[in-house]
């Protein structure tokens, strides 16, 4: 398939949103400012200057140390899985050269991280996407040539370890045209962060994403784009299907 460079899948997710009757976000919004030229371009920072947050910035040096180190610990050589649970799937805005649906076990996707810039603000914090402790969790697993993994992975690493709120390690991948043993690099959440925030019911998600935007966009726009990126994968999120019930009985 080609690569993509952090433009939405329009055309599917649409064919999606026609079908499920939800106010997903391509009939009336423009491409994503995620891209990969913005990342290069220091977009993130940029964002995070402007905000007027306090909180803690990794610097340039410790996230290439980080990105280093995972390498390092790669299980077995060669191309490098990336394991995409939320925005990852539907505005990957890097370069890979194969993706397929997987599971892993031992994590779970969760809305925990509170985040005041991106999809909230600081007087009125969104929430995104990590992977928490426990369970298991159905994803997209992309494979990065190892020739090019440092490059594209230097910018996944400017957009998820900005703030130390993710822990990326190494999980095993579980799927039936995957190799056995096989593994991934999964941004796993930090319950040291100062902006994580433990499970809560779904109806207190839903409400903060019903009415939570920022310069990246709503969290509602976040939580119907990353159902749709699922169902491409013919992967269902019950937990996420039933907050996005709840948020549209919320706005209406």
């Amino acid at each position: 398939m080609p690569l993509l460079q952090g433009l939405y899948i329009t055309q599917r997710l649409a064919e999606y949103q026609a079908e499920d009757g939800m106010e997903g976000s391509f009939g009336n919004k423009q491409l994503h400012p995620m891209t990969r030229e913005a990342l290069q371009n220091g977009f993130v920072n940029e964002m995070i200057a402007r905000s007027g947050t306090n909180l803690r910035v990794l610097s340039d040096e410790d996230r290439h140390q980080s990105l280093e180190a995972t390498l390092a610990a790669q299980p077995v050589p060669g191309d490098v899985w990336l394991f995409a649970y939320g925005s990852l799937i539907w505005n990957p805005a890097f370069h890979y050269v194969e993706r397929q649906p997987v599971l892993i076990r031992g994590w779970h996707r969760q809305f925990c991280l509170a985040t005041p810039i991106g999809r909230g603000t600081p007087q009125h914090p969104g929430l995104v996407l990590g992977l928490d402790r426990g369970g298991s969790c159905r994803g997209v697993a992309l494979r990065i040539a190892r020739s090019e993994a440092e490059a594209e992975l230097e910018l996944v690493w400017r957009r998820e370890m900005v703030t130390g709120a993710y822990v990326p390690r190494w999980v095993r991948l579980h799927g039936p045209d995957l190799p056995h043993g096989m593994s991934g690099i999964a941004f796993t959440i930090n319950r040291a962060a100062p902006n994580y925030v433990r499970p809560v019911s779904e109806a207190a998600t839903a409400q903060t994403i019903a009415t939570a935007c920022g310069v990246l966009g709503s969290c509602r726009d976040y939580l119907f784009d990353t159902i749709h990126g699922l169902k491409g994968f013919e992967i269902h999120d019950h937990h996420l299907n039933r907050i996005a019930r709840l948020v549209r009985e919320y706005r209406d």
